[in-house]
């Protein structure tokens, strides 16, 4: 047996961006490795050190004992201080030793993947020792490592990979919120429709149906008379999604037809924060 084939998309868009993230880091000199990134409140080697964590976490080695600092302005939530203990735990490690244990990190998920046998519905534990489907935690960490990898490449300056195989994990995740985003956080009216018209390197086109009792489904068939349009590139609706930027700061790249007000509290409810 061998890696279960519903599982093998997210393995193959996990190695295509760690392997992009070795690449993008192994040459950084010890100054670029504290450049800001779109993350609020992480360095680049701070997502090095999430993604180096969270990957040691799901092959199971045990948490860092370590006591974070009170003064991590970011750090707001248990969520937030789950994450950060990794983060925190290597602030002081240099370029060389990042990259050593992110390649060590690299090659020893990369045996685990190859000899992952167990049925995707296996339960195993998740983040704050929660559990989830097998399948979850590895479509998770793909859309995750996929999202990282473009806050280091706008830090850095090396755009690239916005169709790569995370590019299509992360767009499947962010359209199936989309239903809950426009019928419940937005509030959008019964029996009205809301079109999604995202160009790019990724393209697609989808409308959210909100039917009588106010729940939202999702097609590919376009509304005839949606209550509003919004349209944008792939970039910067994945960079609004993730909470990167404000609608506010990319008004200039949206496009919106039909009720603006319904449109605002979208863009405004579209944060999904990997």
């Amino acid at each position: 047996m061998s890696l279960h084939p519903s599982l093998q998309t997210y393995a193959d868009a996990w190695t295509h961006s760690v392997e992009a993230i070795s690449e993008l880091v192994t040459p950084l000199a010890e100054g670029e490795w504290s450049r800001a990134t779109p993350c609020p409140g992480w360095s680049v080697r701070d997502i090095v050190s999430h993604v180096i964590g969270v990957d040691c976490e799901m092959l199971g080695d045990p948490r860092p004992i370590h006591t974070l600092p009170r003064d991590l302005y970011h750090v707001k939530t248990e969520a937030q201080r789950y994450q950060e203990m990794q983060v925190d735990v290597r602030r002081h490690h240099t370029a060389p030793e990042m990259v050593s244990e992110l390649e060590y990190t690299i090659i020893r998920r990369s045996r685990q993947l190859r000899n992952e046998t167990r049925d995707p519905s296996t339960l195993v534990r998740g983040p704050r020792g929660v559990q989830e489907t097998l399948e979850f935690a590895m479509h998770r960490r793909a859309f995750d490592i996929w999202v990282h990898e473009q806050d280091l490449r706008r830090a850095l300056g090396k755009p690239g990979n916005l169709d790569s195989p995370g590019a299509y994990v992360t767009r499947d995740r962010l359209l199936a919120e989309l239903p809950k985003i426009v019928a419940k956080d937005a509030g959008a009216p019964a029996n009205s429709a809301v079109v999604f018209d995202i160009h790019g390197p990724l393209e697609f086109l989808r409308t959210v149906r909100v039917d009588a009792d106010g729940k939202g489904t999702i097609d590919g068939a376009p509304s005839l008379g949606p209550a509003a349009t919004l349209a944008t590139d792939w970039e910067t609706y994945v960079r609004l999604s993730c909470g990167r930027v404000t609608p506010e700061a990319v008004a200039d790249r949206i496009k919106i037809e039909g009720d603006t007000d319904l449109a605002t509290a979208i863009l405004n409810a579209l944060t999904i924060t990997p």
